[in-house]
Parts: structure tokens; sequence; C-alpha cells
């Protein structure tokens, strides 16, 4: 995997960042953000590929990696992992489409499909035929694009959509807006998809853990709101954290009362804990210019 890696690493583009060595998210976020910031970007346009995992093609997969790879040994493995199948119900049922679940080598081929089928395309397309600047990030199945030209965006114009106020990517809603100066920024908060789906994992997980003693219920807590801090603690983002924090305290009192079989539980008894065990978030993430310039210095 680490020598097959490195050949294609020579091969994909630069806005490629989903599953690459060295490249994380909030690298891909940070690209963005300076593109849309930096260049005369005026229309938008976000999309993900449905279902992709689970309907990428065996046969042109196959035929993309034999344009890097001769041996035939190592197309014959690569050949055993798409056709591994998945068990449904116990049994095991073979595919035709789709990478293997769970299968380490799984992101590579996915990379290696979109560098074929999106990328390629992507870089000639916006050198040679698009009008203006045109901003292109992907990560892994999930894409953006700015353009300078409203014509680029042809098909929204038809359906009588103006230019979209927001759009989101990577858990995160963008929207316009200015800094304290007045300059042009784009603000970026927790998409609300993102946070109810995480408030309901918690909210099960409390449930099932509701008799363990308060500690270890604590640490787990303080051990997830830190994770969750780590990703979406951007500049501009924190009333979002808070609200996030806000809303674990809301499930974590429900519990204890519960547990205590008491319709009120004060905020005397809950206020230490909840300073002891819930951490207040912070912003952990620079602005993404000065992250991005750090890395691609000019």
């Amino acid at each position: 995997m680490t020598i097959w890696n490195q050949i294609y690493e020579v091969d994909f583009q630069g806005f490629s960042y989903g599953f690459r060595p060295g490249r994380s998210p909030h690298q891909a976020l940070d690209a963005l953000n300076v593109g849309l910031v930096r260049r005369p970007v005026n229309w938008v346009l976000d999309a993900d590929i449905r279902s992709f995992f689970d309907r990428m093609s065996h046969e042109w997969t196959m035929r993309f990696v034999q344009h890097r790879v001769a041996d035939n040994r190592i197309l014959r493995l690569i050949q055993k992992w798409l056709k591994a199948g998945v068990m449904e119900e116990g049994e095991w049922k073979e595919t035709e489409v789709g990478t293997p679940q769970g299968a380490v080598i799984s992101p590579l081929l996915a990379n290696v499909y979109l560098h074929y089928v999106f990328d390629l395309w992507a870089e000639v397309w916006r050198k040679k035929v698009a009008r203006g600047q045109v901003v292109v990030v992907r990560y892994a199945d999930d894409l953006v694009m700015g353009f300078q030209h409203k014509a680029a965006v042809e098909n929204r114009r038809r359906r009588g959509e103006k230019k979209p106020e927001t759009f989101t990517f990577l858990g995160f809603v963008h929207q316009c807006g200015a800094s304290p100066k007045s300059r042009f920024m784009v603000w970026r908060q927790t998409a609300n998809k993102r946070m109810v789906a995480k408030l309901k994992q918690i909210k099960q997980t409390l449930r099932y853990r509701m008799h363990e003693p308060l500690k270890q219920i604590g640490t787990w807590l303080r051990s997830v709101l830190q994770g969750y801090y780590r990703y979406y603690a951007v500049p501009g983002n924190l009333r979002a954290m808070n609200v996030f924090r806000h809303r674990v305290q809301r499930l974590w009192r429900t519990t204890l009362r519960r547990r205590s079989q008491r319709p009120k539980v004060g905020w005397r008894h809950i206020g230490p804990l909840f300073a002891r065990w819930l951490p207040v978030p912070r912003v952990l993430h620079p602005y993404p210019q000065f992250r991005f310039d750090v890395i691609h210095p000019r």
C-alpha cells in the first residue's frame, strides 16, 4: 500500500484531498476558503456522487489501475479485493460493483477511479474550456467548484434559481460574510444535520450507560466534546459549539433525572458536574489563509 500510494501521489491533482497521506479535511476546507476569498469567484456548485462507494464499476476500476500497474500478480490481488463481497444477514454475497467493505485498499481505489473520471477532466476543462477563474476542491466523493462567470452554472439559471446563499462541504455550512474590518470572507458553521446526528448518538449512549458511575460518564462525555471541538472549533463557529455543549448538558440532565427518579435536579447539584466534565469550547484552528500559506508558501 505504501509503494502504491507513492506511485499515485505523483499523478493525483492538487485539488484532491480525500484519503491521501499528509492531507486532511481541514486542508481541503482551507484551500476552498482561500480560493473563494482570493479569486474572483461569484458562483459556487457543490455536489456529491450518490452511492459512489456502492456503485463504483469494477471493470473501469481495473482499466484505470492498468494505466499505472503492469504486474499481473498485483492486478489479480486487486481483482480479488473487488470481488470480496459483503455479508448480509450472516450470508456472503458476491458484488459486481462498489468497493470492498473495510478493505484498506478501498480509499485508494476510489481515489484512482475519481482521478480518471473527474479530476483529469476538470483540470483540462478549466484550463482550455472554462471562461474566467475556476476553483475546484474535492474530498472523496464530495466536491465544490467555484466559477467567475455564471454561464458555468447555466442549469441553475434555467430552473429560475438565484445564486445560492449557502452551501455545505465536509460538515460545514458556508456563507458569505464580512470581517470586523468589512472585508469579504466566508463564514463556516456546523451543518445542522451533523450536529443532530451526533446528539442522537450521545442520547442513545447516555441511556445505555445511565447507571454507570458519574465519573465514567463524565470522562466519556468530556472526550466526546473534545473530539467534536477538534474538528468543528474553527473561527466564527463558537456559537454553534456553545449550542452543542448546551444540548449535551440538557441530555445529561434528563438522564440524571431518570436515574434518580426525581422530576427536578437542581442546578446546585449539576452545575459543578457540568463545569468539571463538559469543557467550554474555544477556537482550535487558525484562520484558513494562515494555515494555507504555511503549507503552500509562495
